[in-house]
């Protein structure tokens, strides 16, 4: 399993091979606040997302940030997955690649198969993206690059997909939510802004993310907010001032104050201890 946290990197590279530790029922599924694009190399994974479906080598599932899912059972399976925060991605540049991700949402099919020619290149992006996360002097816009050759193989085989799409639902009001967070959380967005947008009243819109994702629309926007502020410290020599502004905090010091009691730290010490842990 991917742990709730993309951790340093906006981009996350895991390779599964052999048995998955399967959740308990208690558990629930599993809701995530980062993309998850999971390619099936080998073996079968049996998975419950909008329904229940089976996936084989060439398979890819996708996973927008919100939607439930769990594996409910797997045989041999190899799966290489990588994990990334939207937020972070300029939607100007990206919107076009992230459109499969939003017809998921809608009620799209979340499995797209891959056409026997691609996939082993598809298999060599996400290789070279493990490489690129292990290396030193890793390059953070090297790996969005390959992310976005991954996403484009996404969009090209959806668009060749021989069967015809399954039907777009309406969009729940949790999707419509997240869509929102995700476009405009780096600016300053509140619940009540949210709840204006999706024409519910502020408690009706909290109340129902918080039930579909266990977290609130307000740390929703403030997890969009704080996976930016680490990419900007660990990628950018900008000042911690600038950065707050740039993901929708006016007053710098509230901003130093929220990331400290998120990760037990000023944005300066945690930019020194990660950088001069490499």
């Amino acid at each position: 399993m991917i742990s709730d946290d993309l951790g340093l990197a906006q981009i996350r590279v895991m390779h599964r091979v052999g048995p998955m530790e399967l959740p308990r029922s208690p558990c629930g599924p599993a809701v995530h606040t980062f993309v998850v694009l999971a390619l099936q190399v080998g073996g079968r994974t049996r998975v419950e997302h909008h329904g229940e479906f089976e996936l084989r080598a060439g398979h890819m599932h996708l996973v927008p940030a919100g939607d439930a899912h769990r594996v409910v059972s797997a045989s041999g399976p190899e799966v290489w997955t990588v994990a990334f925060c939207r937020s972070c991605l300029d939607p100007d540049r990206y919107g076009q690649l992230l459109a499969p991700l939003d017809r998921v949402r809608q009620g799209a099919s979340p499995v797209v198969e891959l056409p026997a020619a691609r996939q082993e290149y598809v298999l060599d992006l996400f290789r070279e993206l493990d490489r690129e996360q292990k290396a030193a002097g890793a390059m953070p816009v090297v790996a969005e690059s390959l992310l976005a050759l991954v996403l484009a193989e996404v969009v090209r085989a959806r668009g060749a997909a021989a069967a015809p799409p399954r039907p777009l639902q309406p969009p729940s009001l949790v999707a419509d939510a997240l869509a929102v967070i995700e476009a405009r959380c780096l600016g300053p967005l509140t619940l009540k802004e949210v709840a204006h947008v999706v024409r519910r009243t502020p408690a009706h819109v909290t109340t129902a993310v918080k039930q579909a994702t266990g977290r609130t629309v307000v740390a929703w926007i403030v997890e969009g907010r704080m996976a930016e502020a680490r990419r900007r410290l660990l990628s950018t020599d900008e000042y911690v001032d600038a950065i707050a502004e740039r993901v929708g905090y006016a007053d710098p010091s509230h901003f130093v104050r929220l990331f400290r009691r998120h990760h037990g730290a000023t944005p300066a010490a945690w930019r020194a201890r990660h950088r001069a842990a490499g």
